[in-house]
């Protein structure tokens, strides 16, 4: 009589099966994972551009106006652009209403596909869109 080791194909075909499965749900979770750090990297990204743009009001007369230009503040929209993709962080508005330039909004599209937005004064949450004369991201909550 012959004895044989080892598994059979079919035995090996079962182990490889429970494998993919259950790589396959810890793949889809660790992609849910990664979304959600990348938001809050972009909503504490946004956090520290109202710190960036408060600085420049301070030693700029009193206006937002030219703030988009600053190297530091590019720096914090390319970091936003990092974490979402390029191009999504670009609703940076200086208020034209009165008083000129006394305003900003920035806003930028989380992963999940909502926006995100932070204000002059102070606003940090959802909304739907800048408002280019008063850079008011509240009103749109």
């Amino acid at each position: 009589m012959k004895t044989s080791k080892g598994f059979t194909i079919i035995e090996l075909l079962v182990v490889i099966a429970i494998i993919a499965v259950l790589a396959a749900v810890v793949l889809v979770n660790v992609t849910q994972y990664i979304a959600k750090g990348k938001d809050a990297s972009i909503k504490g990204n946004m956090a520290n551009m109202v710190t960036i743009a408060a600085a420049w009001y301070d030693s700029h007369s009193s206006v937002y106006t030219g703030v988009d230009a600053d190297a530091t503040f590019a720096a914090g929209l390319t970091a936003i652009d990092g974490a979402n993709g390029t191009g999504k962080a670009q609703s940076v508005q200086i208020s034209t209403g009165a008083p000129v330039g006394g305003a900003f909004c920035i806003e930028a599209e989380l992963n999940d596909g909502t926006n995100w937005c932070v204000d002059s004064t102070g606003y940090k949450g959802a909304t739907a869109d800048c408002e280019a004369a008063t850079a008011d991201c509240a009103a749109d909550a």
